[in-house]
């Protein structure tokens, strides 16, 4: 789940396994006879709400990649596109030198 808030919900006889949550909260909810194995959904991410005979199995601890909501891959490849065109110049004038002077004396 990736910034899910669910609200005044029941989740009755419902097993959630293998989740993982950024920013996900459940607020006056209602959960019966629920399972939670191997979630990293902790007791501050259930705002007034209501637990009914549920258990809970291997909760993941540690730290939790956590990013801002407006948070997506595109930023990534634009930094890294930013980054390369910033190695152009010099890659350029270092090929030229390189024919220039030589091999040898540029590895020297």
């Amino acid at each position: 789940f990736k910034s899910v808030t669910f609200e005044d919900s029941l989740f009755k006889n419902c097993v959630f396994e293998d989740i993982t949550s950024l920013n996900t909260y459940f607020r006056n909810c209602t959960f019966v006879n629920t399972t939670f194995y191997n979630t990293d959904l902790e007791q501050y991410k259930f705002v007034d709400s209501e637990l009914i005979n549920c258990t809970f199995f291997h909760i993941r601890t540690g730290c939790q990649i956590s990013f801002d909501d407006d948070y997506s891959a595109y930023w990534i490849y634009f930094v890294n596109f930013l980054g390369t065109l910033a190695v152009l110049p010099g890659n350029i004038v270092s090929a030229l030198l390189m024919d220039r002077i030589g091999r040898l004396t540029m590895l020297g």
